[in-house]
């Protein structure tokens, strides 16, 4: 089995408070008062404490268009990119020449060449090494770029493969008519960068082993979340349905998948979940029929017995 070697993460030096977020943001999009009641509603309803941006909170008014806006994603999502990977690579003790596959997955600007060819040179690695880059995933594509990744080490043991997963999602926030759902996720998401080094099973290598893998499609869920393209870049296509299709769907999909592997939910010691608000987090825990003190917005140490080992082995 293939095993997870290295996890790291870059994040860009503009940290700031929701609070000043939620200002910036008033002025960026000249709300009038009755909409920044609403904003100020929905940022302190995010449980988000901070966030990073690739620009300063005064950078944004000078991007005009979707030229302008695209331009920056393509610089700064490289910067970011390549402190992701370096990073993953100096912890796993692996040379950017020993990489055989590089996968990218973002959803938030568009390259062409692809980050993947730009960074190739950049990180020093071969340039034979195979490169896939994967758009169009949103949300789901870290975990669907490590999926194709361990389908790719299953193949190739001998082989070792790197996942680089870099959104700015700041960078599309609407400065003209900003809808309800354009303030929503204005509300949840930051700029960031991850990257993950996975080594095939003749390679060795500690870490986390990866099980096994699986997805799912929702039938006539299309519309419910994903992006459209406008004039002053992508605007986010976000409805109600959302948390009513986590709830309804996830719990079917992960019971069969853990069935595979002859496990039931409450055998899971620790689950990792897409953070796209409290009411996602809330329709996933009730899918999964997970008691409310197993669920945590902020980062904390596991909840096993002193007595267990740490786990060993991840199905994603």
């Amino acid at each position: 089995m293939s095993r997870i070697a290295a996890v790291t993460s870059a994040l860009p030096p503009h940290r700031h408070r929701q609070a000043d977020l939620a200002a910036a943001t008033a002025d960026l999009c000249a709300l009038p008062p009755g909409r920044r009641a609403l904003l100020d509603r929905l940022y302190t309803n995010a449980g988000v404490d901070t966030r990073h941006t690739v620009l300063p909170l005064t950078g944004y008014r000078r991007l005009d268009g979707i030229g302008s806006v695209n331009d920056t994603y393509i610089e700064h999502a490289t910067e970011l990119g390549e402190q992701a990977v370096a990073g993953a690579l100096r912890q796993a003790g692996v040379a950017a020449e020993d990489v055989d596959l590089f996968v990218t997955t973002s959803v938030t600007g568009l390259s062409v060449p692809s980050l993947d060819a730009r960074l190739v040179p950049r990180l020093g690695m071969r340039p034979d090494v195979k490169r896939v880059p994967m758009f169009g995933l949103g949300c789901v594509g870290g975990a669907a770029g490590l999926s194709r990744v361990h389908d790719y080490l299953r193949a190739w043991p001998d082989h070792t493969a790197v996942l680089l997963a870099v959104e700015l999602c700041s960078l599309n926030v609407p400065l003209v008519d900003a809808t309800v759902p354009d303030l929503v996720v204005s509300a949840l998401f930051g700029d960031g960068a991850g990257a993950v080094v996975v080594r095939g099973a003749n390679r060795d290598a500690l870490g986390v082993r990866i099980v096994g893998t699986r997805s799912e499609l929702c039938p006539n869920t299309h519309d419910v979340l994903g992006w459209r393209l406008g004039p002053q870049g992508f605007r986010i296509v976000l409805t109600t349905e959302l948390a009513d299709v986590v709830e309804r769907e996830l719990g079917g999909v992960v019971k069969r998948f853990l069935a595979d592997h002859g496990l039931q939910v409450p055998d899971v010691v620790a689950w990792v979940v897409h953070p796209g608000g409290p009411k996602v987090i809330d329709a996933a825990r009730d899918a999964l029929e997970l008691p409310e003190d197993r669920v945590a917005r902020r980062a904390r140490p596991w909840p096993r017995p002193a007595t267990c080992r740490p786990p060993r082995s991840c199905t994603c």
